[in-house]
C-alpha cells in the first residue's frame, strides 16, 4: 500500500530540507529528497533494532537512536517490498503511541 494511502498520512518539511510523513502530527519517517544518494529514516521495533543496523548502510539514526529510529543511506539499499514493509511498520508503531482521541479521529 502507497504511504499516502495509510490512514491520516500528512506530509510537511521540517528542519528546512527534511520531507516527513506523519500521522497524528507525529512523523514515521523523514527523508532527505534533496541529498544525493537520497536518504531516510523510520522507527523499528525495539527487538529489531540491533539486526537492521547489522545490514549495510543502515546505522542508528544519531540523535533518536535511543527512540529505536533507523537511518538508511540510500533508499536504493531497500526494495520497494522491503520499503512497503518497514514504513507501515513505523507507521503502525507510532500511530499506536496516539492518544485515543486522536486514533479514534483517525479512524485507526
Amino acid at each position: 500500500m502507497p504511504i499516502y494511502k495509510l490512514p491520516g498520512v500528512t506530509e510537511d518539511i521540517k528542519l528546512g530540507e527534511h520531507l516527513c510523513f506523519n500521522v497524528g502530527g507525529k512523523s514515521f519517517v523523514f527523508t532527505s529528497p534533496d541529498r544525493v544518494p537520497v536518504s531516510a529514516s523510520f522507527k523499528v521495533p525495539d527487538e529489531d533494532f540491533e539486526e537492521i543496523t547489522t545490514r549495510e548502510g543502515i546505522i542508528p539514526q544519531p540523535y533518536i537512536a535511543r527512540y529505536k529510529w533507523v537511518l538508511v543511506d540510500d533508499i536504493n539499499r531497500l526494495s520497494k517490498k522491503e520499503w512497503e514493509f518497514y514504513l507501515k511498520q513505523s507507521y503502525t508503531l507510532i500511530a499506536a503511541k496516539l492518544p485515543a482521541k486522536i486514533k479514534k479521529q483517525l479512524g485507526l
